[in-house]
């Protein structure tokens, strides 16, 4: 019988998430043939006697678990040897603050399969947060508007029990007529869109977001194609945009112009022109003031975001004229940035439950009956005390280069 082990979370600051909920644990023990042992854990949003109640075995110890099952990084103390590893490792973009991690992961002959990297056929992601971080990114957007404004006083995300509960805040919400721009088209995107529909902020055309006035706050979703132009005046191909993103150039100041609340929730390669330039908000004409960067990609495509924010801190300013950092709401030149790096943290109840339906539907069945089509393959970044052939380009990463 195949052994899984949820690890507790290790990374600080802490992480309230699960990959699996007690009623999923014991679905999985029941119907697929599988052991499951919790290691105990005093942070989890579900604490251990909600396990023990599922008939789930809480442990001290799962060092004789095959598989492990974590979410955030796994400090490197708590690495097990020669196990296979599940966890969102944050290495696949060379990301400098883990590159000891990678090479303790190989030097532990550890099989690493990060949930970033488990997709279908098509290329598409079979597990994530991204709706989550999507809809705690907008209500952190608009709480941040008000704040900065001194609009309205709601909860914030993390102090609710779950969604029901952070639903029961947008009556509350009163917004001027100003315009918000969504980056991006998946899960995290129609997330954003979920709280401003319970809002009840209307949707408008890209078109209309710029060239209409309206006396009630109204939002668009903006696609690849509305802020990206080719570099030689063609027409837009998304194909060859995400191919080969050096041949576009950036056109999203058309929005700046018009645009109060930034929502930026799309998945930005460093080979892809940047949203806009630190130059660019210094201009007369760009009117966008607060930013719920869901990305969080520091020094990526919105220079604002300088810094990950936290939970417990989850506001900056952004003073463009000296490009640097600021405490909050302390001068209307400045932009106030919300850029916290694990949103989905903040209704972890709710995440957790998603997060484990998608494993249980999606990635078990691959992981436990012989993986025909390659899925934990091909999402397979270590074995065997070195990196996967797809995942060789990190050699440099490894090696400190």
């Amino acid at each position: 019988m195949t052994k899984i082990g949820i690890i507790k979370e290790g990374k600080v600051p802490t992480d309230k998430r699960v990959p699996v909920t007690p009623d999923q644990a014991k679905f999985i023990v029941d119907n697929l043939g599988v052991d499951i042992k919790i290691q105990s854990s005093d942070i989890r949003c579900f604490h251990d006697e909600d396990y023990r109640k599922a008939g789930v075995e809480v442990v001290d110890s799962i060092d004789d678990c095959e598989i492990i099952l974590g979410v955030k990084e796994v400090p490197i103390g708590q690495l097990i040897p020669e196990k296979t590893h599940f966890f969102f490792s944050h290495t696949i973009k060379k990301q400098d603050y883990n590159q000891n991690l990678i090479r303790a992961i190989i030097d532990k002959k550890i099989r690493l399969i990060d949930w970033e990297t488990l997709t279908n056929e098509n290329g598409n992601r079979i597990i994530a947060f991204g709706r989550w971080a999507g809809i705690v990114g907008a209500y952190n957007g608009i709480w941040t508007y008000g704040q900065r404004y001194n609009l309205f006083d709601i909860r914030r995300a993390h102090e609710c029990f779950d969604l029901e509960d952070l639903k029961t805040e947008f009556p509350k919400i009163k917004l001027p007529s100003i315009k918000i721009a969504i980056t991006g088209g998946g899960r995290v995107a129609k997330g954003a869109i979920e709280v401003l529909d319970g809002i009840g902020i209307r949707r408008v055309t890209p078109r209309d977001l710029i060239m209409e006035r309206f006396n009630e706050p109204v939002f668009t979703l903006l696609n690849s194609r509305d802020y990206n132009k080719h570099i030689e005046g063609s027409e837009f191909h998304r194909n060859e945009f995400y191919e080969h993103p050096e041949n576009f150039e950036g056109d999203f100041l058309k929005f700046a112009r018009v645009t109060d609340l930034l929502i930026a929730s799309a998945f930005w390669h460093p080979s892809a022109p940047v949203l806009f330039h630190r130059e660019d908000i210094i201009r007369d004409d760009f009117d966008i003031r607060v930013i719920a960067d869901i990305t969080c990609d520091i020094e990526g495509s919105i220079p604002s975001t300088k810094k990950p924010s936290t939970i417990d801190d989850p506001i900056y300013d952004y003073n463009p004229s000296d490009n640097i950092v600021e405490e909050a709401l302390t001068d209307e030149a400045n932009i106030t940035v919300m850029a916290i790096d694990n949103l989905p943290c903040e209704l972890p109840r709710d995440a957790s439950e998603s997060f484990g339906d998608q494993l249980i539907e999606n990635v078990l069945p691959h992981l436990l009956n012989g993986d025909e089509k390659n899925i934990i393959r091909n999402a397979t970044i270590t074995e065997n005390g070195a990196l996967t052939e797809k995942f060789q380009y990190l050699q440099d990463y490894v090696d400190g280069k």
